[in-house]
């Protein structure tokens, strides 16, 4: 009986070294604190912050309106560099329209780009120090520049994303085509994601007295976990099967030669394009004032040659009302440098800066010719000349003498596009491949005699392209210069690409993102458990943490609106322990 005030007394004191241990650590992380207090709501200062009283909400109403605010802004801004960084494909044409309607040359795409990426880093830093401030158990204080720099990123978000898709609608369908090939990627990502606020959410979580918004914490966070666990049960990808099933690479069509390497439509570009290894070459024709086909994609001169030097008062005017002799007066090749549309012509040797800046508006004639010299297919959109033009009603019979009479070209290398007169072309040519970019039944085609779909590749579909396929209806697709759409239109059982990029293409030996049903299961499956198990681990620890914090110390404190006991024990008392616990050892035992 005389030693049991000993042994109390013994008891309490490891309890209380327990809950000095804990107490010391806390004040390790204070550093830490203060520089996320710091960053986010400028609390360098201890006593600027405030630490959360358990059971209690983390931060006042508006600064809960602050954090979802962010979390709002973060959201809109991944989707918006999402859709942009996906939609580099296609980045060229967004500079070249915007060329058209400025009047002058610049690289918008990328610009737009980089300030979407700083705008997305900026909130997601914001929102990371928001999450670790809760995780340590911090009331939110967000700083006035930080709520300013946060609408202002909302609104740019939502501005650009609504500009975009009013000029550009159609490149969703190129964010939705990439969820083809990235969706199993991007399911690994989320569930990482929402396995790391496991930590943030099981905190608070146990520490909520009030049973309705515990459960409610806990009921959004397990749907949106479960919800991400099973997304792959309504995935599909072209790029997830058998490799026995894949087919052959897509045939590769130089886009007006190898526009990347050498300024577009002229002899050197498609020469480039040859040389890369392409199966084939794309153009878009003209038919000059006296009557010579020649390459010319834009409705004026004014882009890709030096006319406001040479013809000033004519920059706007159709280059179907231009002589040959003009137009041989022009240089096709210097404009290329100035502008430097794809961020390459520094690649280009001094041999051949000097032949591109010297290139030449190039006839139709000379470029059937190179194609029938290596044996290549040709598809080329052919413009009808404007009003009062002299060849305004023979623009076809002209076209068709040149490939039959004047060039060297096979006429089965053609694939014959222009839609008006098509029975007509096939009396005077049946060997030329009759082509069409309209997806009509198969039975139509059929009947109009089509061998080839020459298709945009945001309609591209597995489905279609094996519909057809079946029909001996082989499919094109134009633009594809991204090595990951080309992948897909190569998973999907494309048989051609029209490419800006075929000295890039050409390298990819098999299709990215590949791999089998049963590799995708087992990825599949090991993420899930793997953050399962580690989700019921964290949730455990913090369930843990605060039982035994709540029974570390016998003298707690009952909350007003719960029964959790809340220790506080201030830094003297601490070492007060340390002194208690020295002393006691001297004393000797009764």
């Amino acid at each position: 009986m005389g030693t049991a005030p000993a042994e109390v007394t013994q008891l309490k004191l490891g309890k209380l070294k327990v809950a000095r241990q804990r107490l010391l650590q806390r004040y390790e992380h204070q550093l830490f604190v203060s520089c996320l207090a710091g960053l986010y709501g400028c609390q360098w200062r201890r006593s600027q912050r405030t630490h959360a009283q358990p059971g209690h909400c983390c931060c006042s109403k508006r600064e809960c309106c602050s954090f979802a605010l962010i979390v709002l802004t973060f959201c809109l801004c991944l989707v918006f560099l999402y859709f942009w960084s996906e939609a580099r494909n296609d980045y060229n044409d967004f500079d070249w329209f915007n060329f058209g309607n400025l009047g002058f040359w610049f690289p918008w795409s990328i610009v737009l780009l980089i300030l979407a990426i700083f705008l997305f880093t900026y909130v997601a830093v914001v929102l990371l120090l928001a999450v670790c401030l809760l995780s340590e158990g911090q009331r939110l204080y967000l700083h006035w520049c930080h709520k300013i720099g946060i609408s202002v990123t909302l609104i740019l978000s939502i501005v650009a994303s609504s500009v975009l898709t009013d000029l550009w609608s159609k490149e969703w369908k190129t964010v939705l085509l990439s969820f083809q090939v990235t969706a199993p990627y991007l399911h690994i990502g989320g569930v990482v994601l929402m396995t790391l606020l496991s930590w943030p959410v099981g905190f608070h979580v146990f520490r909520v007295n009030m049973r309705v918004r515990r459960m409610a914490m806990m009921v959004l966070y397990i749907t949106v976990l479960v919800s991400l666990y099973l997304v792959p049960l309504g995935m599909h990808s072209p790029c997830i099967k058998e490799r026995s099933s894949l087919g052959s690479a897509p045939a590769l069509i130089g886009h007006r030669g190898a526009p990347m390497l050498a300024p577009e439509n002229t002899y050197m570009s498609f020469e480039k394009a040859l040389a890369a290894g392409a199966d084939g070459l794309e153009t878009d024709v003209t038919i000059s004032y006296d009557g010579v086909p020649f390459l010319m994609h834009d409705k004026n001169l004014r882009r890709t040659t030096n006319v406001k030097d040479v013809f000033a008062n004519w920059t706007h005017t159709s280059p179907a009302m231009f002589t040959w002799k003009e137009l041989q007066s022009l240089n096709a090749g210097s404009w290329f440098f100035s502008q430097d549309p794809f961020g390459t012509a520094s690649s280009l040797s001094a041999d051949e800066r000097l032949l591109a800046q010297n290139q030449s508006v190039c006839t139709l004639r000379a470029f059937l010719d190179l194609a029938a010299q290596y044996g290549k297919l040709v598809i080329f959109d052919l413009y009808r000349p404007p009003r009062g033009h002299p060849y305004r009603d023979a623009w076809i019979s002209r076209t068709l003498d040149v490939i039959q009479n004047e060039s060297s070209i096979h006429s089965s290398q053609v694939l014959w596009l222009p839609p008006e007169f098509r029975e007509f072309v096939q009396e005077i040519d049946p060997n030329l491949q009759q082509t069409t970019g309209e997806q009509a039944p198969v039975e139509e085609l059929q009947l109009r005699h089509i061998a080839r779909l020459n298709i945009h590749y945001s309609s591209m579909s597995e489905k279609e392209i094996r519909k057809y396929a079946v029909a001996n209806i082989s499919t094109n697709l134009y633009v594809i210069s991204e090595p990951w759409l080309y992948s897909l239109a190569w998973c999907a059982g494309a048989h051609s690409v029209a490419t800006n990029a075929v000295h890039i293409l050409k390298n990819l030996q098999r299709p990215l993102f590949l791999m089998t049903p049963d590799e995708y299961m087992l990825m599949w499956t090991l993420t899930d458990i793997t953050s399962f198990l580690l989700v019921v681990i964290i949730f455990v620890f913090h369930w843990w943490r605060e039982r035994g914090l709540a029974r570390s110390v016998d003298s707690s404190l009952l909350l007003e609106h719960g029964s959790y006991r809340q220790f506080r024990t201030e830094v003297n008392d601490v070492w007060s322990l340390s002194d208690m616990s020295s002393s006691e050892k001297q004393v000797p035992s009764l």
